[in-house]
């Protein structure tokens, strides 16, 4: 399915044609060329390097979108739909000739409905902002990650980001009942469905979610809306052995049942890493453990449900399961406990230039396969650092490996022994990041033959000229 791209000093009048049919449709304000292309549209937050898009276009809503991909599709130009370029996997870089498509001005909640506990909101809206309408109505909305601020709503449904949550509120894939839809050839399928029992026929908006902007723009979203919690409880945890862990895991969903939020578990090295060297950071444990743990749990009542949650951690306690546990006491105990989960956005100060992998494992090989790829990489490169650390109550493991004083970070050969075990573990190349160009080439390690064929064949149905970003997951 290669599409050949004309290059910009290729095109000449050609280009100048495409700008003009762009800016009578979208206004001169909306498209931009040359040297007023900001940087930022050239790339996304992978490794991968920068690369200036033909144009960017900046439509302000859904007609605008529709329009500047049907004059692209009329003219045989590649379309990159971009977001909050937040990416890691070069799902939003551009492709030599095409053209970017921007959603940073299509941003705005249009809608709150009490009654469906729904919220409509465009695509290029950032997730913090629908997470702060949604707690303003009253509501919540439990789709988090630490780059919550920047990426937009739009990408976090193409990759179906994952998140903090996932054990107790699924992936984006579960939070959303209705889309709006521009395909390659610029034609809108809108279906802004407010209802959680629809079978009328094919949901199509699962097409969609998850598929990295290669079948189709994301421009309009309906957000299930879920009860803002009353109480936040926490407790940080240490353990003696993966078995352990695991029972702690079994505990927490059996005692906690739907309190449960959150079950994020931290490998020795990774804890050493984020409380000794990042600033900020303080341990709230003591001594050394086989693993650590941050348990969230959100309640409806405190008076009630604080009292569940910590005569079950002292449960847990007395039956040998934890090693050592320290409990929240207030707001900012949580939010001390989380920072040490999320210390890793701190990693390039500290660690340097390194390489970031998110991967998915059956639970219970998690410890073996941190065993072997640590061993792997050690034995490959003498220094090498392998930090383990993720979600683990829904199967997210995320690893970041680096050489240091390494001249450039051998990024293929780590990822050939990260994605070699995952294969063989019986694990996925992707748990919440998708696949964009950098884990493209790795694909076949997670995805049949079968498989990969229909999702081409689902590619050449939808985008038969493959103009809508080309050369990404197929």
């Amino acid at each position: 399915m290669d599409h050949e791209l004309c290059l910009p000093e290729q095109a000449g009048d050609a280009a100048q044609t495409l700008f003009a049919a762009l800016r009578e449709a979208l206004g001169a304000a909306a498209v931009l060329t040359g040297e007023d292309i900001p940087a930022r549209n050239e790339k996304d937050w992978s490794t991968l390097s920068a690369l200036r898009p033909l144009a960017v276009l900046r439509p302000t809503d859904t007609e605008g979108v529709a329009a500047g991909m049907r004059i692209c599709a009329q003219h045989g130009v590649a379309v990159v739909p971009q977001g909050g370029l937040t990416g890691l996997c070069g799902g939003a870089r551009p492709v030599e000739g095409a053209v970017a498509l921007s959603l940073e001005r299509m941003v705005g909640v249009e809608e709150i409905d009490p009654a469906s506990a729904t919220m409509t909101v465009r695509a290029g809206t950032p997730l913090q902002t629908v997470q702060q309408a949604a707690d303003e109505a009253g509501f919540f909305i439990p789709l988090d990650l630490g780059a919550r601020g920047s990426c937009a709503i739009g990408g976090n449904l193409s990759t179906n980001a994952g998140g903090n949550r996932v054990i107790r509120y699924g992936m984006a894939r579960e939070m959303v009942l209705g889309l709006e839809v521009v395909l390659p050839d610029g034609s809108v399928v809108t279906n802004l469905n407010k209802m959680l029992k629809n079978n009328a026929g094919y949901d199509l908006k699962h097409l969609f979610i998850g598929s990295e902007g290669t079948l189709g723009i994301i421009t309009r979203i309906v957000l299930r809306l879920f009860p803002k919690p009353g109480c936040t409880m926490a407790a940080v945890c240490a353990v003696e052995s993966y078995d352990k862990l695991i029972a702690l895991l079994n505990a927490a969903r059996r005692g906690l049942g739907p309190l449960l939020s959150a079950f994020e578990v931290m490998w020795p090295d990774y804890w050493r890493t984020v409380t000794q060297r990042v600033p900020g950071v303080s341990n709230p444990l003591a001594g050394e453990h086989a693993c650590y743990v941050l348990i969230e749990a959100q309640g409806m009542d405190e008076a009630f449900d604080a009292p569940r949650f910590e005569t079950w951690l002292t449960r847990q306690m007395e039956a040998g399961v934890l090693a050592d546990a320290a409990l929240a006491q207030s707001l900012a105990d949580v939010q001390a406990f989380w920072g040490v989960r999320d210390a890793c956005a701190e990693f390039p100060q500290v660690l340097g230039p390194h390489e970031s992998f998110d991967i998915g494992l059956p639970v219970a090989a998690m410890d073996q396969y941190v065993s072997a790829c640590g061993a792997a990489l050690r034995s490959r490169f003498a220094n090498a650092v392998a930090l383990f650390y993720g979600h683990i109550g829904d199967g997210n493991l995320h690893i970041v490996a680096c050489v240091p004083g390494a001249s450039a970070q051998p990024k293929e050969e780590i990822a050939g022994i990260v994605y070699s075990l995952v294969q063989q573990f019986g694990g996925t190349i992707s748990a919440e990041h998708g696949i964009g160009l950098t884990k493209k080439a790795w694909l076949p390690y997670t995805r049949s033959e079968p498989e990969l064929a229909l999702m081409r064949r689902l590619k050449a149905a939808l985008d038969p000229q493959n103009l809508l970003n080309p050369g990404k997951v197929v």
